[in-house]
């Protein structure tokens, strides 16, 4: 018994052994013995932790072939000087953090970013500042990795010079949270990805998309913010999407709207609010979608419906005091409109149920008319035109008959 007890401690010993962590911390200071980050680096070992004390780094492209983590203790600068990529991970289970990265240079055959992850897994990029860089983070055939809490800003004057905040090309299940992105060419950008989450971001002042995807699927975006960008954000060519609980504010231009939508389908828009846009949402050849509890509030068309999108339901949201609630290309309808409030709406509640007893067509006749004559807009409000909508209501010739809201609510929904 007591030789059986002895052998079992000893079998015990060895486990432990063999799984204690053999990881070590490297240190590098501008005064102290090892001076640059790639030097620590190619002295690492995969688990190590290399910390990295404050002052300025400029040593080129900076490249992690090693399973570590890379965090700063204090005021961590590392500059490209404009010329080259600064960091590039090829290694699985790397972890960056707390560093301001500024500078990576603009190159016209070279995507060169602050911070690159090149067919990688489980990879953080955590609380760090990437400053004036052509991309701040770039992700390419990469999974299960996770972009978040960092400041991403940039000062681009044009598209072709200018890199996205945030791009990942072929990638799956990447976790986006949290970050602050602006002044790029899209905030964020995503093509061939597949089970993203994008969650908390605030995306401001880009010059084409706050969020811009194409071919991804399965893809989920909730509680973002996007903000005066020269457009708010664009969905392509992608089916099983969510997008729930954002903010599309102040998204103005001639061909500027809070949320494109182009052949998409099977996809819900639930819970978001479209503040003051040119347009909310523009809808062309998609089908299948609900789109449902929105606030379409202050824009100048709440929903352009091209006739190509087919079988989408609009129910229970609130249009507040657009110019105009609905306009489309077609005097055909094949989506449903049900149950939804809008403040134009004149009709009255005879039942007490909260439903109108009139239906409510929100296509106007005016709205067709100035798609085919813009400066007609300069009648916006005037008594002619409220005449020539409530003959068109009466007597629809120009305006899809079949476009109506047979249930309006009386009162606000969300």
């Amino acid at each position: 018994m007591k030789f059986l007890l002895i052998k079992i401690l000893l079998v015990i010993s060895i486990i432990l052994l063999n799984t204690e962590d053999t990881s070590s911390q490297i240190i590098v200071d501008k005064n102290g013995k090892i001076k640059t980050i790639t030097e620590a680096i190619s002295i690492a070992q995969d688990g190590d932790e290399i910390i990295v004390k404050a002052g300025e780094y400029k040593e080129g492209n900076i490249l992690i072939s090693k399973s570590v983590k890379l965090i700063a203790a204090g005021e961590v600068i590392i500059d490209g000087e404009g010329k080259t990529e600064v960091l590039t991970v090829t290694a699985d289970n790397v972890e960056i953090k707390g560093f301001t990265i500024i500078n990576a240079g603009i190159s016209y055959l070279q995507e060169n970013a602050a911070i690159k992850l090149e067919e990688v897994i489980n990879c953080v990029v955590e609380d760090n500042k990437l400053i004036n860089n052509f991309f701040g983070v770039y992700l390419a055939k990469s999974e299960n990795c996770t972009i978040r809490n960092n400041e991403i800003k940039s000062d681009g004057k044009t598209e072709s010079s200018s890199g996205n905040g945030i791009h990942l090309w072929y990638c799956k299940n990447i976790r986006i949270e949290s970050n602050n992105i602006s002044g790029h060419r899209d905030g964020i950008y995503l093509e061939f990805v597949q089970e993203a989450l994008i969650e908390n971001n605030f995306s401001e002042k880009n010059l084409r998309y706050g969020l811009h995807f194409m071919f991804s699927d399965k893809c989920v975006y909730s509680y973002n913010q996007f903000q005066k960008n020269g457009a708010g954000v664009a969905v392509m060519y992608s089916k099983n999407v969510k997008m729930n609980e954002n903010t599309f504010n102040d998204n103005w231009g001639p061909a500027s709207y809070g949320l494109l939508l182009k052949d998409i389908s099977e996809s819900s828009i639930e819970r978001n609010q479209f503040r003051s846009n040119t347009t909310g949402i523009y809808i062309e050849g998609s089908g299948r979608s609900k789109i449902q509890n929105n606030v379409f509030e202050k824009n100048g068309w709440a929903i352009k419906l091209m006739a190509n999108s087919m079988n989408n339901q609009f129910e229970r949201n609130d249009f507040i005091a657009n110019s105009f609630d609905v306009a489309t290309n077609s005097r055909q309808n094949f989506n449903t409109f049900e149950n939804n409030y809008y403040s134009k709406y004149k009709g009255y509640d005879l039942t007490k149920n909260g439903i109108g007893d009139v239906p409510y067509r929100p296509v106007k006749l005016y709205s067709i008319i100035v798609e085919q004559q813009p400066p007609s807009l300069v009648l916006l409000h005037s008594l002619f035109i409220e005449l020539l909508d409530i003959a068109e209501s009466v007597f629809p010739s120009l305006t899809p008959e079949a476009l109506v809201d047979n249930s309006p609510s009386m009162r606000r929904i969300n």
